[in-house]
């Protein structure tokens, strides 16, 4: 089926705004600049800030949406159903997951790589099936079984290639290892966070931008609210900042104001997510969630080949040969190898005949989503 040129425009928003994301978070943290009352220059490790303005972009989700609503409002015969009522607070619990899962992943950025901090992102697979079973009462087919299995040696050769190449003069091997296994326990609250969203909240029937953006709302308040006390809390060597403690929100905004670009990156970052979670929902309403799946693969690879450009990281293969065994693992568990085995001349249906269940039920229903796809 060709696509027309407003769903290749989409591909191509969400392909760039995802990429963009991860980049210009870690783009952030390369900059050195001196801090509050002429501290010495450091680099820019301020993850919690960074989560502060990550959750800025999915709350501007919330603007779009009302915008959405108010032009919809003026045409002749509107398109959008009428919203139904819901209680905003079914979106806190999912949003405390979201908070403290992204301010896990920014710390981990700090400490690795940006491909390999993308690739192991895709860890979720495996903590999302077996949550779903035991949550949702969900029966996972065996090519969904496999596909975790698949997930799991890809996240062995990843970290593997981590531990024997990707690490660099800032980076020592502990702190590697250190940032490795805080994305993937980032990724089991990730996956926390979408077992609630679709046990309580997509039964409600709530517009998806007005959701990203419900979530938005709730993580910036709440964790800009924790700035605070972060700004007294001592973290030690785990702090970047020279009073070494949690959060210096103070000595973040000293150093964006010497070193300027620092600003572009963060603006680069919340601008990022905002757009990148619009075109995921309209990449998933105009074309397939499969497509918004393998164009989520396709920016590993984005982010991968310009931190090679950049001189951000050293090319080892492992790396190559892990993200193709995690791509066939997300492949196997999001039923893509369905089509392809379909053309078998011995699988296909005579014709005019209906597929099997599996089959309709594998277009009927799909795999749903993170309502906020990159945070």
């Amino acid at each position: 089926m060709a696509w027309t040129r407003y769903q290749l425009s989409l591909a191509g928003l969400m392909l760039a705004t995802g990429s963009i994301n991860t980049l210009s978070a870690k783009w952030a943290d390369n900059f050195n600049a001196g801090g509050c009352g002429g501290t010495a220059e450091h680099s820019f490790q301020h993850p919690f800030l960074q989560a502060v303005g990550m959750f800025l972009g999915e709350f501007s989700c919330l603007a779009a949406f009302y915008l959405l609503v108010c032009r919809d409002r003026r045409r002749a015969e509107p398109s959008l159903a009428p919203a139904q009522p819901f209680n905003p607070l079914l979106f806190l619990p999912p949003a405390l997951c979201d908070m403290t899962g992204t301010s896990i992943m920014y710390v981990a950025l700090n400490m690795t790589s940006a491909s390999s901090f993308q690739m192991l992102r895709g860890a979720v697979i495996i903590f999302t099936g077996l949550l779903s079973v035991a949550f949702l009462g969900r029966k996972l087919v065996p090519s969904q079984w496999l596909g975790i299995l698949v997930t799991m040696a890809g996240l062995v050769v990843v970290g593997l290639a981590d531990m024997l190449g990707s690490r660099d003069e800032t980076h020592k091997l502990s702190e590697v290892i250190t940032g490795d296994l805080l994305i993937i326990m980032a990724q089991v609250i990730v996956a926390i966070q979408m077992v609630l969203e679709e046990k309580f909240i997509y039964k409600h029937d709530v517009h998806p931008l007005r959701a990203v953006g419900t979530e938005g709302f709730f993580g910036f308040v709440i964790l800009s609210l924790l700035l605070i006390p972060m700004y007294y809390i001592p973290a030690g060597s785990f702090s970047g900042s020279p009073r070494q403690v949690l959060e210096d929100t103070l000595d973040a905004f000293c150093q964006i104001g010497r070193q300027p670009l620092i600003a572009l990156a963060l603006v680069g970052n919340i601008s990022s997510i905002a757009f990148f979670n619009f075109a995921g929902i309209s990449v998933t309403k105009e074309i397939s969630a499969t497509t918004r799946m393998v164009l989520d693969s396709l920016r590993t690879v984005v982010i991968w080949a310009v931190s090679l450009a950049v001189g951000w990281e050293t090319f080892h293969g492992l790396e190559i040969l892990g993200f193709l065994i995690l791509l066939a693992g997300a492949a196997l568990y999001n039923g893509l190898h369905q089509p392809l085995l379909a053309r078998l001349p011995w699988r296909r249906p005579p014709a005019g005949a209906v597929g099997s269940e599996a089959e309709r039920e594998n277009l009927l229903g799909g795999e749903r989503a993170p309502i906020n796809g990159d945070s």
